[in-house]
């Protein structure tokens, strides 16, 4: 009887752990997040990449959408020539896991969108795992010779654009401005000498939060 209770124990936990996995979430995703691709559409991407051949279904538009990324936590998928779709696993130290997802679009300068959720798709508050940076987060500020300058190049970034990226091999994400993208070379120039680097935040399992390195 031990025996069975032990084994019947043994199985729940390797069926739990299997519904985590990132291709198992993936395809029980609502086709109301992701209303491009079918529930066959995400099936066959992964069966695709399975059988070591490209990842390529045609969408509800008739395109080609690809799934470019494949791993136990991570997926990252180039939706349209003009955006991708990323999630990741987060895990925690109750053994749930959190599921980030980031949709970006280009057109051309890139924008971000970051949600998260729990691992049956019902949506958790973005403010309840990391502070997202604000524009001020990316300027770094000179000293009194160029503070002219200075203001010149932060008054011509009137509109806030941010790509963030998961990193399929760890835990962290990278948040780059893009707001230069879409503006003339040469003021794009005079504001990306103001910029800083990329800013990379990591995620801390026992606080359930992406903190700032």
């Amino acid at each position: 009887m031990k025996k069975s209770l032990l084994g019947s124990f043994l199985l729940f936990l390797a069926l739990f752990a299997q519904a985590q996995d990132a291709r198992t979430v993936f395809i029980n995703m609502p086709d109301s997040l992701m209303p491009l691709l079918t529930k066959v559409n995400r099936e066959d991407c992964i069966d695709f990449l399975d059988s070591k051949m490209r990842a390529q279904v045609k969408n509800k538009f008739g395109n080609t959408s690809e799934m470019t990324d494949l791993s136990v936590d991570y997926i990252r998928m180039k939706m349209t020539e003009q955006s991708d779709w990323q999630m990741k696993l987060l895990t925690t130290t109750d053994s749930t896991k959190i599921v980030c997802a980031i949709s970006t679009a280009c057109a051309p300068a890139c924008d971000s969108e970051i949600r998260f959720y729990t691992t049956d798709w019902q949506e958790l508050p973005a403010s309840q795992f990391i502070l997202l940076p604000v524009m001020d987060d990316f300027f770094i500020y000179p000293d009194s010779t160029k503070q002219l300058e200075y203001t010149e190049a932060r008054d011509a970034a009137d509109l806030f654009l941010m790509k963030a990226s998961l990193n399929k091999e760890d835990d962290t994400l990278t948040f780059s401005m893009t707001t230069t993208d879409y503006l003339s070379q040469e003021i794009a120039d005079k504001v990306k000498s103001f910029l800083s680097k990329p800013l990379a935040f990591e995620w801390v399992s026992d606080r359930r939060i992406f903190v700032k390195r």
